[in-house]
């Protein structure tokens, strides 16, 4: 297997080069803890010893390189994604925890990077739903 010899960060996305030449990217979207982590944060990483994964102590964030080889790209246009976009105002944290999920895979599911299931959508949408009478009772 390859390993990662550089990584670095442009428009949008996190690159790696192999010690086989090789030039991978992914959207920083598959990867929201460091989509949501300052540039800072992005660049206090170190490379495994073996050299197939980056660890980003301060997120709590790893990555391994075959994750590089998905070639999933965003879909913005998804339903989950309109919802939290004609609703800026929701923490994406906070309906995570409501329904027992991290918050990296519901940005997941926003980003379109990852597809919910249908039972799962069902599962965001009643939460909000219940969201949205706790706000009427106020």
């Amino acid at each position: 297997m390859a390993k990662i010899e550089k990584l670095w960060f442009e428009d949008g996305r996190i690159y790696i080069c192999t010690d086989e030449k090789q030039v991978l990217s992914r959207p920083l979207e598959a990867f929201p803890s460091l989509k949501d982590a300052t540039e800072q944060e992005r660049q206090d990483f170190k490379i495994d010893r073996f050299g197939d994964a980056v660890r980003w102590e301060g997120i709590d964030e790893d990555i391994h390189i075959s994750s590089f080889y998905e070639t999933i790209e965003p879909d913005y246009d998804n339903e989950i994604a309109e919802i939290f976009r004609r609703f800026p105002q929701l923490n994406v944290s906070e309906v995570a925890k409501s329904i027992g999920i991290h918050k990296s895979l519901l940005s997941k599911y926003i980003y379109g990077v990852k597809k919910p299931s249908l039972q799962r959508k069902m599962q965001i949408k009643e939460a909000l739903r219940t969201l949205g009478q706790q706000l009427i009772a106020v």
